[in-house]
């Protein structure tokens, strides 16, 4: 792998050196003005061919009004200015060739118009961090600090933010139960699933990443903490295009006994899209080979009839992904009216571990006793197929149209892990005999929904939408264990640990949704959504039924105000539902050695969250939040619980009472130079958890808070750089409180081959600062955990773009399955 390494860097060197020197080509200057002659900073400033003004160039105009558009080509143009509050303004004609390489366009000014926020159609160059008025947006796809990572590392750089890599848990603003999409669909998977699926989505296969904390009615209403939408990269260009892309580097870990291990890290995507008349033909494909590495240390302190036994583990986990995913789909357009496509699209990853866990028991006097030691191999392969039809019609051009989609999905896994533990005592001698087991977990899921969604534009400016959804899970996990017999070296099958699980649910859901004017300035979104769940979760080893049959309502409200042409104040309300995982449900236990393991809960009950937020955006730049939740029958995936007599320590998700969580969030630019662009976040909550735990009050609150920054500086035409960092403080997830954690990243940026090619170097948290520690302390309960995992990494990566690059929009859709495939369940 060293030599493949060395091999493509010289390649990618080579081709720098190559195509490095870039034809001199012209630029186009200018001024933007107000009305009354003052220079307008922030404006969105778009060069356009003059024939179709078709987009070539973007930037946004400093705070002096000057703008500059580097390295154009010969041939016609315009500029356009564009503004919230401002009417969009063009300039005249002009021409850049070899007899006028550069050109100085008049200034433009800029008339007020009182316009709403969402109006404005915003085509220039997007910082790494957007605030939008109703969500925060990642831009992923040029980020140079993004490149060569994953979409859980990605998505851990974003404003409010954080991520309990001992746990796999994705929090938002301090909340649990994020919903995660991917290109509008749901991915129906766990939380840990989800954070396994997001660990091995290279960053470079993605455009940008949605934050949604108040989602209307038009979405479901799963999600106590909002939606995270990932999407994917789409040519939308006429013609035929592609982009290829090929990225390597190392890691590097230090395991147990203190040697550095390196961690090769292998991944490329082609994606390819051929659009020409009534048809849109796209499909991509993608390959990701890498080593990884995580070790977690366990303290514990177990109270029993008087004395105190003491455990400290030490694991680690070397491993190896292995993943393949792809999409094609088809959009043919029938009509000016109708459009009806089709989309398939899925994965096959193969996960597999070696790993080791190192146990040293001593007495209250911290005298070691024994340390027994387990080897676990562990396998985990899952793959997914998806199938959609679509189809759209619009009646008259003004906005009316009819939608449906139907979906099919369906995810094969199959987890096996072994387990092979040897009783050692203080002198290395074994004391009893070794106990192997084994557990393999097949299990499949089958979704089908179907939705249908209506528009209806009024005569006043407003909108009219309804819609109705109908989804149908089937879940059937199987655990088998098997424990090896000593004696006779015969695997035994061990009922009293195995466990067949299977899960039917339904759901119905309409919804209604109006948006409209209140007066010249203030616009008003209201909507209703109706959902009917029925499921049921049989154990068919434990001859044990759960039926569960209600309706909820989820109502939503929008308010937003232009207070004038600078300032915007949105007020939204919402209430939504976090509905158990999948794999939640199954009272399974999986191991991790003798004395801990994980269990599920078929009790569990749906949470539920009525959020309200307040939104002040200033010029389209600045954005202010503050919001609050309450969370009802609180779902703590992680609860801990022990059994003293057997020294044994396990996790169950329960529902823990409720969570009020306040947050405030502030986001701004800084133009610090010409060359260098600041984006900052800054998100404070304060969470306040009422609950009980075996029958005694639990009560906690804090305020924690999260820090983002990124900068971007361009050294000249072809050549730019990025710097980001990230921290965050002491937070509470559920009983366990989490220490401080941050990092940093750099990266270069090299364009080569007239600008249809990239180079792109990323070193990652360099100095290994990003760690996981944490402590839970609740009656008998007192554990300390400590987790690291190989994000200390240099990344190299080459994009190539090939084809026409004209833009011309595509039509955007969201499938059935938008909202159901985030609680499929699984475990790592």
């Amino acid at each position: 792998m060293k030599t493949t390494l060395y091999s493509l860097t010289l390649l990618l060197l080579t081709l720098t050196t190559s195509f490095g020197q870039i034809l001199t080509r012209g630029h186009v200057s200018g001024q933007v003005n107000t009305g009354a002659g003052k220079p307008l900073e922030f404006a969105t400033m778009m060069l356009v061919k003059a024939k179709d003004s078709t987009l070539v160039k973007g930037a946004i105009s400093e705070a002096t009004g000057k703008y500059i558009f580097e390295n154009v080509g010969a041939g016609q143009y315009r500029v356009a200015a564009q503004q919230v509050g401002y009417r969009k303004i063009y300039s005249a004609v002009f021409v850049i060739d070899e007899a006028h390489p550069t050109h100085e366009v008049p200034a433009l000014a800029m008339t007020e118009e009182s316009k709403n926020l969402t109006e404005v159609n915003v085509v220039a160059k997007k910082p790494f961090i957007e605030q939008q008025v109703d969500r925060t947006v990642v831009n992923v796809e040029n980020s140079i600090v993004a490149s060569g990572n994953t979409a859980l590392e990605v998505l851990e750089k974003a404003p409010g933010i954080t991520i309990d890599r001992q746990n796999d848990q994705i929090q938002l603003k301090g909340k649990s139960g994020v919903i995660v999409y991917i290109d509008g669909k749901q991915t129906y998977l766990s939380q840990q699933e989800v954070a396994n699926l997001l660990k091995n989505t290279p960053s470079d296969n993605i455009a940008s990443i949605e934050i949604i904390t108040n989602p209307g009615s038009k979405y479901d209403a799963a999600g106590n903490s909002g939606i995270i939408n990932i999407k994917m990269k789409k040519n939308k260009n006429f013609g035929t295009n592609g982009t290829f892309i090929v990225g390597t580097g190392y890691g590097w870990a230090n395991n147990l006994s203190g040697v550095r291990d390196d961690l090769p890290k292998f991944n490329t995507s082609l994606n390819l899209n051929h659009r020409e008349g009534k048809v849109n033909l796209f499909g991509n494909y993608s390959y990701a080979n890498r080593q990884s590495y995580n070790s977690n240390q366990i303290n514990r302190a177990i109270p029993y009839n008087g004395t105190v036994t003491y455990f400290d583990q030490y694991s680690s986990r070397p491993s190896q992904f292995i993943g393949h995913s792809y999409k094609a789909g088809l959009d043919y357009f029938v009509s000016k009216k109708s459009t009806v496509g089709v989309l398939v699209n899925g994965f096959s990853n193969d996960w597999s571990s070696s790993g080791q866990n190192n146990t040293l028991i001593s007495d209250e006097n911290y005298r070691l006793t024994s340390k027994p030691t387990t080897k676990t191999d562990a396998q985990e392969l899952l793959s997914n197929i998806t199938g959609n039809v679509n189809y759209k019609y619009e009646f008259d051009g003004k906005g009316r149209e009819w939608t449906v989609d139907a979906d099919y999905v369906r995810y094969n896994g199959n987890n096996t892990n072994n387990l092979n533990t040897i009783y050692y005592n203080v002198d290395n001698g074994v004391t009893r005999p070794n106990q192997d087991v084994r557990n393999n977990m097949p299990s499949t899921i089958n979704i089908m929904a179907f939705k249908t969604d209506y528009v209806h534009p009024m005569k006043n400016g407003g909108k009219f939408e309804a819609g109705l959804k109908s989804s149908f899970v089937k879940a059937d996990n199987n655990t088998i264990y098997d424990t090896l017999r000593q004696e006779t070296k015969q695997w035994l099958f061990d009922a009293s640990r195995s466990n067949q699980f299977k899960y039917d649910e339904n759901i119905n859901a309409a919804y209604l949704n109006y948006a409209g004017q209140l007066g010249k300035k203030t616009k008003l979104q209201m909507g209703l959504r109706a959902e009917h769940t029925h499921s049921i979760g049989t154990s068919i080893t434990l001859n044990q039924t759960v039926d569960r049959n209600y309706l909820n309502l989820f109502p939503t409200l929008f308010l937003s105000r232009q207070l004038d042409s600078t300032n915007t104040l949105n007020l939204s309300y919402s209430r939504r539902i976090d509905r158990p995982d999948y794999q939640n449900l199954n009272p399974f236990v999986f191991y991790l050695d003798p004395y801990t393991y994980q269990k599920g809960n078929p009790f569990l009950r749906p949470q539920y969250t009525n959020s309200v937020e307040l939104t002040h955006v200033y010029k389209s730049a600045i954005s202010t939040t503050l919001g609050f939740s309450r969370t009802t029958d609180f779902i703590n995936r992680e609860t801990p619980r022990q059994i003293p007599a057997e020294n044994v320590t396990y996790v169950t998700p329960e529902n823990l009472g409720s969570l009020d969580n306040i947050n405030l969030s502030i986001s701004f630019p800084v133009q610090v130079a010409k060359w260098w662009r600041m984006q900052n976040n800054i998100s404070s909550y304060y969470t306040h958890y009422q609950t009980f735990y075996s029958g005694t009050p639990y009560e906690v609150k804090l305020v924690s808070y999260n820090l983002y920054t990124s900068n971007s500086f361009t050294i000249n035409k072809t050549l730019s750089a990025e710097l980001s960092g990230w921290y965050n403080s002491a937070s509470q997830y559920g009983f366990y409180r989490a220490q401080p954690m941050g990092a940093f990243s750099l990266g270069i940026q090299k364009k080569v081959m007239e600008g249809k090619g990239n180079l792109k170097l990323n070193v990652n948290d360099p100095f290994w600062l990003n760690k996981f520690s944490g402590r839970a302390v609740v009656q008998d309960i007192n554990f300390r955990v400590r987790s690291q995992w190989e994000s200390r990494r240099i990344m190299l990566t080459f994009t190539y773009r090939f084809g026409n690059q004209n833009v011309k929009t595509a039509r955007q859709r969201n499938s059935a399955t938008s909202a159901e495939q985030s609680r499929v369940g699984g475990q790592n």
